[in-house]
């Protein structure tokens, strides 16, 4: 593996920090307290590419590997986690979906719209009784004619109020049989689908977090990707690459901690020099960039498996699992060297330390990502 980066990274790397400095980080603070979803900073990603960064160019995206696309989504979470949270869900999950697994009439009908960020995606698997469990989903999709018709409701959904269009994991058969969901596109605006509650959160607060609701919503038989009963095998394929993105969204909130808590500590002098010259400040600085080092190579790890079409399960649960802890670890310690200071918001570091933990959560948590491991491991 080659580890320097590829002139296209630098590129985006470089794009990004001037795009956040002038577009994000003035009005962060005040996103992030009035819990505010800046779409219009989504439009203007699209159309930087950012939005459409694995699709092919032929459908309106940028074309780009994991690798690109890793630094795309750690670039933005050093500026606003809240904000990379948002690009890696529209990009690997809903679009992602669409892009694995849709016929080519799906791929032109949509991807063109999610590429540009025309509409902003959803992906919807967990619901209010069922997280890491989804085999005992309550949402159901019949068969009505030509139609499906889908009922229940979808929680922690991102944007699952300003989404324009959602892949939906429902069940159409037996609970707890993994051939027993099917996966469907629903575009805002049909009959019988609405948003719910959106959640009042910890951290990624400019992220967008709601309910899906289907009430009788009759959704044609085209927008059915793949086969009836492939649901479920579909969505554990999306959330290996899945956990990279959040794999890559750790590692820029670690970095961002990182970089902050080293800048202040080179800074802030108590004793008449610098904080940095004490062993208990260095050492912590010392283990922060240790654990980043190993976090960028487990993601790059999987990047480069996934990029090549192999078997990425292990790799990119390994990676998700590490860089997630990695960034909590990161965090706290960042505003353990700002002292007082680090517990205000007038400091990242604060922020950093509220939007850290949902990377242990998200998309399966440290727990899960551990079982999914020791389950890989026994088939070695």
């Amino acid at each position: 593996m080659d580890f320097e980066l590829n002139e296209n990274q630098h590129m985006i790397a470089e794009m990004i920090r001037t795009f956040g400095e002038k577009e994000i980080t003035p009005d962060r603070n005040q996103w992030d307290e009035e819990q505010t979803f800046p779409l219009e900073i989504f439009k203007k990603l699209g159309e930087l590419g950012l939005m459409g960064v694995l699709v092919p160019q032929s459908y309106g995206g940028s074309g780009f590997t994991y690798d690109e696309y890793i630094t795309v989504v750690s670039e933005l979470a050093k500026i606003d986690p809240g904000i990379g949270l948002s690009v890696a869900a529209h990009n690997s999950l809903c679009t992602g979906h669409i892009m694995q697994f849709g016929n080519e009439e799906q791929k032109q009908r949509w991807l063109p719209k999610l590429a540009t960020a025309e509409w902003i995606g959803a992906w919807g698997l967990t619901e209010p009784n069922t997280g890491s469990d989804a085999g005992n989903m309550r949402t159901t999709a019949v068969k009505d004619g030509n139609e499906w018709v889908i009922n229940g409701t979808k929680n922690w959904i991102t944007h699952g109020k300003s989404g324009d269009i959602a892949v939906v994991i429902v069940r159409t058969g037996e609970k707890g049989d993994s051939h027993g969901m099917t996966a469907f596109v629903v575009e805002r605006g049909t009959p019988g689908f609405k948003a719910g509650k959106k959640e009042d959160k910890l951290g990624m607060r400019t992220s967008e977090t709601a309910e899906m609701i289907f009430e009788d919503c009759r959704i044609p038989e085209e927008n059915m990707l793949g086969e009836v009963g492939q649901g479920f095998i579909q969505s554990m394929k999306i959330l290996d690459g899945g956990r990279i993105s959040i794999a890559a969204l750790s590692i820029g909130i670690a970095e961002g901690a990182y970089e902050a808590a080293l800048a202040y500590a080179q800074e802030r002098e108590q004793f008449n020099q610098p904080i940095f010259n004490f062993q208990g400040i260095s050492f912590k600085l010392v283990d922060m960039a240790t654990q980043i080092e190993n976090a960028k190579l487990l993601t790059y790890q999987a990047a480069d498996l996934k990029n090549r079409g192999k078997e990425v399960t292990k790799a990119s649960a390994m990676a998700k699992y590490y860089a997630s802890e990695c960034a909590v670890f990161c965090a706290n310690d960042a505003v353990q060297i700002f002292g007082g200071y680090g517990y205000t918001k007038d400091y990242p570091v604060e922020k950093f330390y509220r939007d850290a933990k949902l990377c242990t959560i998200g998309e399966g948590t440290s727990e899960i990502q551990k079982l999914v491991i020791s389950r890989a491991i026994l088939k070695e």
